[in-house]
């Protein structure tokens, strides 16, 4: 086998000795991360090799992690993995001699490892942990909902902000005093929600995790009949009316067949649309099967070839007229009548119903689901302050208004000269001793840059010092991980030496063996006894497709007629009558082979799988002998590789001594 097709992710920390724990490791998220205080304890070293020491520390963190069997380890098993944890080492040895852990590739691969191991301790898990459950909790009702919305960017000056403050403060006081929601959100002019006009602000039913999280937690704090104070969302400003709420009502799959139909669609069109759903529908009623009718007439091709089945989908994943139709049917595989959306006529078929599984059956879903969320700010925000806690946060903001003075216009264009701030060097912050300056600041504003709209420079370099600050407080914490938490900085030495281990062992063995097909061919001829053909038949299989033709068969074999002869003359009229295969057939191969092994013509066998009738003419037995090199090439590549790895170890002993103190041994358990 080819080692070399296999992910450098499933080998790159230690685990790849006893091969699993890598890919269990990077599956499952980090464990919570704890500061440990114990005493200090003696760590004796276990073997050296070459002059490199390695402590018994080292050597149970992945021994016990991959050698777990309730808690204990026989000396067979200990001594096993001595074998491959010094076979690992000395090829790590290797690569550090070498200089492969000073290449600028190497110190960019285990940074991007880095960055991804990091992701779980950078963050707050006590808070990530609420979030998942309070969006559990909210998805166990759905709310219905109307919004009025008055537009202002997260970078408007404060004049804007307070202006579009006021006019929906304004729209709300209306409400409040009679005027009903609905109309006043489709009034010309009051919602910036296009559809407002058209739908009166009515969102319809929603559940978590399908609103911005802010709006989300407004309308579930907002009581039945009660209109919200504003709430700032990206977009702006919303003032919120809830209408009523109902408990979850799960998720539900459906098929369905669809006639498309458009605004812009003439009368006749549209009339024809109407027909030919009402001539679909009177066609089921009269027996026709609904996937057969999906296929053939449903304008939804995505879906047609399916008999119209849709993925399972919930509140407010479709429009509000096909949601309750589809959670409307009560019997599986009953049907609606035809009903309309702004996509045309439908006609729903319920395949089946289920309620919302268990938080636990859920979590992972939900985990992936909150990332990706705006509320995922939340845990990192709580980290932040933290941060700022622990390791004694201290600033001048004031040091920001100094590079007003040094801003143009070319900061909106994303075109700033960070030269222009060459004087600006004054501290602006600090982390306990490592202190962040003007410069660095500056720096970080170059290479953040974009175009944006124009607005007051300071808010823009408020926006970029607070970004600043998070960032750092982040990238400085990253920095402790190694001396905050043994497990991160055990994980982080095993990919270190799991990247040198696929390098070198790619060099000396994996892509060795196969590009060096001289020395794979010279292995082959010295042990080509262990690849060797069993005994093996040369035979023809005729598949008949009925007694009568099989008979004719017979007929033309008794004239000695060729097989070129037979197919030609039993093919005739139809190309399906008779299929012959001719080759070399391994025993077990081919049933109705094995039950003539022997030269010779046997009865008709009759096939359970397609009905044929089956003659066989095994024409010889071949004896067992080498397979050529072409035929056996994975199996010597294979065991080319493992020949490679054994005398590049044997190599390394020999250049590195190593040297095991078995006293030291005899007390791990």
């Amino acid at each position: 086998m080819n080692m070399r097709v296999f992910s450098k992710s499933l080998i790159l920390p230690l685990a790849l000795l006893t091969i699993n724990s890598v890919s269990a490791q990077t599956k499952k998220s980090a464990p919570k991360p704890t500061v440990v205080s114990e005493p200090v304890k003696t760590d004796p070293v276990l073997m050296t090799i070459g002059t490199t020491k390695v402590t018994v520390s080292e050597f149970e963190n992945v021994f016990h992690k991959n050698n777990t069997k309730d808690g204990a380890s026989d000396s067979k098993s200990l001594g096993d993995y001595v074998d491959l944890f010094v076979n690992f080492k000395l090829k790590v040895k290797e690569a550090e001699e070498l200089g492969l852990d000073t290449a600028k590739s190497f110190k960019e691969e285990l940074a991007g490892y880095r960055k991804q191991l990091a992701q779980p301790y950078l963050t707050d898990k006590d808070v990530n942990e609420k979030l998942l459950k309070e969006t559990y909790e909210r998805m166990q009702e759905d709310v219905h909902a109307s919004h009025i919305l008055v537009k202002v960017t997260e970078t408007a000056l404060p004049k804007d902000t307070l202006e579009a403050y006021n006019k929906i403060m304004k729209l709300r006081a209306r409400i409040l005093k009679g005027e009903d929601f609905n109309k006043v959100a489709a009034e010309k002019g009051v919602s910036d929600d296009p559809s407002a006009k058209d739908n009166g602000g009515d969102l319809g039913f929603f559940t978590s995790l399908q609103m911005v999280y802010t709006f989300e937690t407004a309308a579930y704090k907002t009581k039945v009949g009660e209109i919200s104070m504003p709430v700032r969302t990206r977009y702006g400003y919303h003032i919120i009316k809830v209408s009523e709420r109902r408990k979850a009502q799960g998720e539900v799959m459906a098929a369905h067949i669809m006639v498309k139909t458009t605004p812009t669609m003439t009368k006749e069109d549209s009339l024809n649309a109407f027909t030919k759903i009402n001539e679909i529908y009177n066609k089921l009623k009269a027996g026709s099967k609904f996937e057969e009718l999906a296929a053939e007439f449903s304008d939804d091709k995505s879906t047609a070839k399916k008999g119209g089945e849709l993925p399972w989908f919930g509140t407010g994943k479709m429009p509000l007229e096909f949601e309750k139709t589809a959670f409307g049917l009560e019997t599986k595989g009953s049907y609606s009548q035809p009903m309309r959306t702004k996509y045309g006529w439908h006609i729903v078929k319920l395949i089946d119903k289920r309620g919302l599984a268990s938080f636990e059956d859920m979590k992972n879903e939900l985990k992936a689901k909150v990332t990706k969320d705006s509320r995922s700010q939340a845990g990192r925000a709580s980290l932040i302050a933290k941060v700022k806690a622990e390791y004694k946060f201290k600033e001048t903001p004031k040091m920001v208004d100094e590079f007003v003075k040094v801003m143009d216009t070319l900061l909106f264009e994303g075109r700033w000269d960070v030269a222009k701030a060459t004087g600006l060097k004054k501290p602006m912050f600090n982390f306990n001793d490592k202190v962040y300056t003007q410069t660095d600041f500056a720096n970080y504003i170059a290479s953040h840059q974009s175009k944006r709209p124009k607005t007051d420079a300071i808010i823009v370099l408020n926006q970029f010092y607070k970004q600043f600050v998070e960032e750092s407080a982040v990238a400085y914490e990253e920095t402790r991980l190694d001396q905050k938490y043994p497990e991160f900085k055990a994980l982080m030495q095993e990919y270190r030496d799991g990247i040198l281990l696929f390098e070198l062992t790619d060099q000396k063995v994996w892509s060795k063996a196969v590009k060096d097909s001289v020395g794979s061919k010279t292995f082959y001829e010295k042990n080509k006894t262990n690849y060797m053909w069993d005994e093996r038949a040369e035979a023809s299989v005729y598949s008949c497709g009925s007694d009568k033709i099989a008979a004719q068969v017979r007929g033309l074999m008794k004239k000695k007629k060729t097989e070129k002869d037979i197919i030609a003359v039993v093919n005739k009229d139809s190309q399906l009558n008779l299929q012959v295969e001719t080759r070399i057939f391994n025993k077990g191969e081919n049933e109705f082979v094995d039950k003539n092994w022997n030269p010779g013509t046997s009865a008709d066998f009759k096939s359970e799988k397609d009905k044929k009738t089956v003659i066989v003419v095994t024409t010889k037995l071949l004896k067992p002998e080498p397979k050529s090199y072409v035929d056996s090439k994975g199996m010597v590549t294979a065991d080319y590789q493992n020949y490679l790895e054994k005398e590049w170890i044997a190599s390394l002993k020999a250049k590195y001594p190593v040297n095991i103190d078995k006293a030291v041994l005899a007390t791990i358990k």
